[in-house]
């Protein structure tokens, strides 16, 4: 960890701007009025007082019919619908904070690339140099079909196509020198028209003339976000990201993607501290140990007895109806074939082992799960971390409700900041300078 001892804090905010927890004894009044923002800007004043480095909202666009070959189990349960639109909430949430990033997903078979530089050059601006864009590929045929398309491109293709979208957006930031603008009142000159110009990107699948006709971003450029699994994922995302989010269950997996994503960097041209991995953590908190055990327990007993969740959410990003098979029955034994178009790395890492049921892959999951009071998980994280060589994790939680933000935030991470694992005031006013500044 280059003789710094913190690690980087990030949160994934997963049903992105939807329902999160609306029926447990925890909800509050999160039933009737998720839609307001008033959650989510507790929510992340939490995390910036907590000195995390950003927050990534999650985002779809469409409603799910991927069980059953029904829409009844996600609009039943609040499951990926309603969401509404990620950028709307960034723009809140960058609005009532000073110092975190918020990062919205953005898909590039979405977009175009002008369209996307210039939304996420206004949140950059707006937030003096706070915002990123969470790069995703997309996955499903069905939000494609709701942009007019017959289903997305090959999974591979998606890849070169969100590459290409990089490359412009990029270009499209950069189309204003950062001391464009000089607001001279003497010279009455407000912008120099010498430090702006054209783009005239023409490539395989965009094109775009450009400038933008917004101001520079504050950052230059500003944070890109990456989770690459697949062989092109992890390229792309070593070519690209600022920080790359992986899934890993054990201190080798992490070092095993830790290492092949930073050799991929540095075969690209890039510095690989440049480039911030961070792993996916769910902790099981109590205020005694036993109370932890207790806790992660039932929530373990309450997966296996309902397996129709997890099924339900792998085909939300497979596009892969699960509810004919016997969820009891080896997977070799199933008379089924499973590929997808989505997300390849996730069917591939659960779907692996042939001699494991369906109810076990409802059961699995791609983050590490520290169980314990606040102490004993910041000791495990301090030692998983310092065992890959870094570089932070990225919490995923659910059900998410205020107890379970004031857990982590209030419990959790001073507990690592009293052993100097985390950050206690922010080095820079920008995202990329904080994952940057160690």
């Amino acid at each position: 960890m280059n003789g710094d001892r913190r690690m980087h804090l990030a949160w994934f905010l997963g049903n992105g701007f939807g329902v999160h927890d609306w029926k447990s004894q925890w909800r509050g009044t999160a039933a009737t009025d998720w839609m307001n923002g008033e959650f989510h800007v507790d929510f992340i004043r939490a995390l910036e007082r907590a000195c995390f480095d950003y927050l990534i909202i999650e985002d779809s666009a469409y409603v799910p019919d991927g069980y059953e070959k029904s829409m009844r189990y996600y609009l039943q349960n609040a499951r990926a619908v309603p969401k509404h639109d990620p950028a709307v909430l960034a723009t809140v949430m960058l609005s009532a904070t000073r110092n975190i990033g918020v990062v919205p997903t953005l898909a590039v078979t979405e977009y175009q690339p002008y369209l996307l530089a210039r939304l996420v050059a206004t949140l950059d601006n707006l937030s003096d140099g706070r915002a990123g864009w969470n790069i995703v590929t997309g996955s499903s045929d069905r939000a494609a079909q709701n942009y007019g398309k017959k289903g997305q491109p090959a999974h591979d293709l998606r890849y070169e196509i969100a590459q290409e979208m990089t490359d412009a957006v990029c270009a499209l930031w950069s189309s204003w020198d950062a001391d464009a603008v000089v607001a001279d009142l003497e010279a009455e000159v407000f912008a120099d028209h010498t430090k702006v110009r054209s783009v005239d990107f023409n490539g395989r699948f965009f094109r775009s003339r450009g400038p933008l006709n917004t101001a520079p971003p504050p950052q230059g450029r500003p944070a890109l976000i990456q989770a690459g699994g697949s062989s092109a994922g992890r390229e792309f995302a070593a070519r690209n990201a600022d920080s790359i989010i992986a899934a890993a269950t054990s201190v080798e997996e992490m070092k095993e993607y830790r290492d092949d994503v930073l050799g991929r960097a540095e075969a690209a041209g890039r510095d690989p501290a440049e480039v911030k991995v961070l792993f996916l953590c769910t902790p099981y908190l109590g205020e005694t140990h036993a109370e932890a055990v207790d806790r992660k327990k039932r929530h373990d007993d309450e997966v296996w007895a309902n397996p129709e969740a997890g099924l339900a959410g792998l085909g939300f990003i497979t596009d892969i109806d699960f509810s004919p098979y016997d969820v009891d029955t080896p997977l070799q034994d199933l008379a089924a074939k499973f590929e997808t178009n989505g997300h390849q790395s996730s069917l591939a890492a659960r779907l692996g082992d042939p001699g494991r049921t369906l109810r076990e892959v409802a059961a699995q999951t791609h983050a590490v799960e520290p169980v314990g009071t606040p102490a004993e998980v910041a000791d495990e994280l301090g030692k998983m971390i310092g065992e890959v060589g870094g570089d932070g994790v990225l919490f995923v939680a659910g059900p998410l409700n205020r107890r379970v933000v004031a857990e982590i935030a209030d419990g959790l991470v001073p507990e690592l900041q009293v052993r100097g694992l985390a950050r206690t005031s922010y080095d820079s006013p920008h995202l990329r300078g904080n994952l940057a500044s160690f």
